[in-house]
């Protein structure tokens, strides 16, 4: 059948999002209701007449609640198929009511174990065991039975409803809904109990729920389609739940960059900026304020600069919107924790770009990074650690016979900081805590500073370069010299360290090896 009359609805909901609309519209249109313990304690408050499951069962409640719907008068109701004489015959034998449309959202897993101190007996308290069997029961009769597993979907509903019936276009689309919510619902419960072993931080199988967020224009490229998903365990700061204040929609590498330059400015506790363009750092600066920051920053290459996108971890105010409104200077995108209202209005109505800009508000900058890195291969997944651990600088030892400048461990810290951000071979030169030169993705490593040394001109003379990994050669070191380069970080390694050492003691350019590699690929 195509358009079903909803005469009965059971309803048992969790979060009550838009039930007092749902439920009197539902009476307004002649559908008798059914409910259980808190959601018909709700409805009755409001003055909505539901009738009682435990009073049409004849099965009370019990078990603190764990045992509420789970009862052949309900599934009954529910999986009967009308055009079926012996399901229908059973129907009136029993005295078995059926419903045609079933209202469920279920306990609050996620939103439990992301409390703070959740204890293992609230987590499994909160794993709803009637709420996902109805849905599913709905969902298998939707030839006959609608399911609502969303406030979302409430207004749609009930349109049909008032037409007079559910539809079968509807039906189907609620169903692929509902088994979509019970599947990511088990994910995140499997997953949890998966966290629960301390020896299984890879587990046999691995779940990831997404959501779709957004359409995007197109990918990498115009001929590619695209979209953004939310992935449902996540928490804390990303770009996928930053609240856009203006501009046009972001783009495919608009997100990319934009992720990539949150992580850079996450990493120091000073006020940071960063400007990032394909998704490595053409500029990066700490300073006293943020405006000084970003004027280091988008100093460090300007030319790159150009068209670029930023990232900042405070709150961005009008001094730095100032900065940022330059006449000549075109900005794609920028993130920050928050804007300020004079900072907001600077930047929608000051530059020549004025509204295009695309500004992310991230909120604060105080949750940890994802502790866990998935990247798709052609056939499977790649799982691994993040690379956010922090390198203890009690490890780290001065190789050559003189040590570094005092003055320039600052520079040090900060290139060493900001380097496992940048694609590998990933060369930085640094000065004054700001990025002046960067070498990335090149094939060789000699190759990256030689780029990193270009960038930065004449600024290389007394600064610092620090390199993701170790140098296989010292030929590095003698253009580093040349260069005027008065310090090196790198983790150390190579079977030929003691070349790249003597080439150091040789030009008189003190080295630290820090022992970890930062590869990004």
């Amino acid at each position: 059948m195509d358009r079903i009359p909803v005469q009965r609805a059971l309803i048992s909901v969790s979060d009550k999002t838009g039930l007092a609309e749902l439920a009197r519209g539902l009476v307004a249109a002649g559908v008798e209701l059914y409910s259980t313990g808190g959601t018909r304690a709700f409805l009755l408050k409001l003055g909505i007449d539901v009738r009682d499951v435990a009073r049409y069962t004849g099965f009370p409640e019990m078990m603190e609640g764990r045992v509420k719907t789970l009862h052949p008068k309900i599934f009954g109701g529910i999986l009967c198929r009308r055009d079926n004489p012996d399901d229908m015959q059973s129907v009136s034998e029993h005295d078995i009511a059926t419903f045609e449309l079933v209202v469920v959202n279920l306990y609050p897993f996620q939103q439990t174990i992301a409390k703070p101190g959740v204890t293992a007996a609230e987590a499994i308290e909160n794993i709803d065991i009637g709420g996902p069997s109805l849905v599913r029961a709905a969902a298998k009769n939707h030839s006959f039975v609608a399911i609502a597993t969303s406030p979302e979907q409430y207004a749609e509903i009930l349109d049909e409803i008032q037409a007079g019936g559910t539809t079968l276009a509807l039906r189907q689309k609620l169903a692929g809904a509902a088994y979509t919510s019970t599947a990511a619902y088990d994910t995140t419960i499997s997953s949890w109990f998966a966290g629960q072993d301390d020896d299984s931080l890879f587990p046999p199988t691995l779940f990831i729920s997404l959501d779709k967020q957004a359409d995007l224009r197109y990918g990498e490229n115009a001929h590619q389609q695209a979209a953004v998903y939310v992935d449902r365990a996540a928490h804390g700061v990303s770009l996928v739940r930053a609240r856009q204040l203006s501009g046009k929609d972001l783009s495919y590498n608009n997100l990319l960059d934009l992720d990539n330059a949150l992580a850079i400015v996450r990493a120091f506790a000073e006020p940071a900026a960063a400007v990032i363009k394909h998704n490595n750092p053409c500029g990066a600066a700490v300073g006293a304020d943020l405006a000084e920051a970003a004027r280091k920053a988008l100093d460090g290459d300007p030319l790159s600069a150009f068209g670029g996108v930023l990232a900042f971890n405070r709150v961005v105010d009008a001094a730095t919107s100032e900065l940022l409104a330059t006449p000549g200077l075109f900005i794609e995108a920028i993130v920050a924790p928050e804007f300020d209202p004079a900072a907001l209005q600077i930047l929608t109505t000051r530059p020549k770009w004025k509204a295009n800009v695309r500004l992310m508000a991230a909120g604060p900058l105080d949750s940890s990074p994802s502790a866990i890195n998935y990247r798709h291969i052609e056939g499977g997944m790649l799982v691994q650690e993040a690379d956010v651990q922090a390198d203890p600088e009690k490890e780290w030892k001065i190789v050559t016979h003189s040590s570094p400048p005092g003055e320039l461990m600052p520079d040090l810290r900060f290139g060493w900081a900001l380097v496992r951000h940048v694609k590998s071979n990933a060369i930085v030169l640094a000065k004054g805590r700001s990025l002046i030169g960067c070498g990335a993705g090149q094939m060789s490593r000699v190759d990256s500073v030689e780029i990193a040394i270009q960038k930065a001109g004449p600024r290389a003379a007394g600064s610092i370069l620090a390199s993701d990994a170790f140098f296989p050669f010292a030929d590095s070191i003698a253009k580093a010299a040349a260069a005027g380069i008065a310090a090196i970080i790198q983790p150390g390694g190579s079977v030929r360290d003691d070349e790249v050492i003597a080439s150091c003691n040789e030009h008189g350019i003190g080295m630290i090896f820090t022992g970890r590699r930062h590869f990004k690929h």
